[in-house]
């Protein structure tokens, strides 16, 4: 007998680092990914009833919809929270500089977009961010180019590269993010710190601004 999927009428949806990470790791996106993004857009406004829910997924009928839940739960991609993280009232040219910062051990990093150009930095000097500013987007043509040799040759579904030191430490890691028709690289100098709510803030920000 199979057992009946409900949600608890107290609880918000809340997206964690590696549900946020996933959401946004890939130009295609899926059912699965569709959800996420609408989770990390509206899942603070008011909790998740399964009528939002089957609206966001599209799916026919609710136990569709809870099903993908459900799976995305077992994955550790969604949690439930009785109090919502609601995104600071700062704009976002604003955040970006001191979200980023926490985003790396050494408090180095900056976003790209898609021409090379960066949109937010902490820690580099202008020139230089400049300079891997242009790099990542060339490392987004390049992962573009060779996504099928990355994904069906050598079943590597990870889009992001690195630049490491002889013991395989990141010393510059570029992680691209694609959000609707916009893409972006986040790059980090030295070892990366995306398991935190600072890196699912930054993926809800830019969510709220470009998809």
């Amino acid at each position: 007998m199979t057992e009946k999927l409900t949600l608890n009428p107290s609880l918000y949806a809340e997206a964690t680092p590696a549900g946020a990470y996933f959401a946004v790791a890939a130009p295609v996106q899926d059912t699965a990914r569709r959800l996420l993004v609408q989770i990390l857009r509206e899942g603070a406004r008011a909790p998740l009833t399964e009528e939002r829910l089957a609206t966001w997924v599209g799916a026919e009928g609710k136990g569709q919809a809870l099903q993908l839940l459900y799976r995305l739960q077992r994955l550790d991609f969604v949690q439930g929270s009785e109090a919502p993280k609601v995104l600071p009232e700062d704009n976002l040219e604003t955040m970006l500089p001191e979200i980023l910062a926490r985003l790396s051990d050494s408090g180095r990093a900056l976003l790209a977009d898609d021409n090379g150009f960066y949109v937010a930095c902490a820690g580099f000097r202008h020139e230089s961010a400049e300079e891997i500013a242009a790099l990542a987007g060339d490392i987004l043509g390049l992962s573009s180019r060779h996504a099928l040799l990355l994904k069906n040759n050598l079943n590597i579904s990870s889009s992001a590269w690195a630049i490491s030191d002889p013991a395989g430490r990141s010393e510059l890691g570029f992680f691209p993010l694609y959000l609707g028709k916009q893409s972006f690289v986040l790059i980090l100098g030295g070892a990366p710190q995306l398991q935190s709510d600072d890196f699912v803030m930054l993926i809800q920000a830019l969510i709220h601004r470009y998809s």
